[in-house]
């Protein structure tokens, strides 16, 4: 007599499919790849997901409100906007290093570069990226209004460096540079917050 099929867990499920695409990206990760990875059959994937794009869209979905959560609450937090953004940096570090762990960041690294049939996937992604530029913009906007920076700092330039800052952090804990290393360049990075700080 054949036992019972194993209970289907979903959210591990999506943690498992989470952490195989934050590794090899999406086009990397075949259905094969999903039924090894997830232990379960290609039809229960389809069933519970619809399709490996739902799926990856749902993935991300659940990097962002989790792990990849840490620029949204380190640009939130009650602190002046150099210790904000210097934050951010420095958990994205500690993120994108983690040993055990796929490296970089998942948005960054997940479909830079994809066949023309998969062009949405990064056309998606990249709205991801543009909108964590813009909210690192918005946060020294808003030190900007409220005095902590000078009237004439360029807040839209310094928002672009740090988010470009931000994903090439990314690229350089997927090329293996240890945390040490990217921890000690955010010290000479935030010069240029600190030169339009009001004294």
């Amino acid at each position: 007599m054949a036992g019972r099929p194993r209970e289907f867990d979903r959210a591990l499920a999506l943690a498992k499919a989470r952490d195989a695409f934050w590794t090899r990206g999406y086009e990397g990760v075949s259905m094969a790849d999903l039924v090894a990875a997830l232990g379960i059959a290609s039809a229960r994937i389809y069933a519970a997901f619809g399709s490996k794009e739902q799926l990856f869209r749902e993935a991300v979905e659940l990097y962002e409100t989790g792990e990849g959560a840490f620029a949204v609450h380190a640009l939130a937090a009650s602190l002046n906007v150099r210790d904000a953004v210097a934050r951010m940096l420095e958990e994205a570090v500690l993120l994108y290093t983690r040993s055990g762990q796929p490296q970089g960041c998942m948005v960054v690294t997940a479909a830079t570069n994809t066949s023309a049939d998969n062009a949405g996937i990064a056309d998606w992604l990249a709205q991801h990226r543009r909108a964590r530029t813009q909210a690192v913009i918005e946060r020294l906007r808003a030190a900007q209004l409220a005095g902590e920076l000078k009237e004439e700092a360029d807040v839209q330039a310094l928002g672009d460096y740090y988010a470009a800052l931000l994903h090439g952090l990314s690229v350089q804990a997927r090329d293996g540079i240890p945390a040490e290393r990217l921890l000690a360049l955010i010290q000479p990075a935030m010069a240029p917050l600190a030169l339009e700080m009001k004294n």
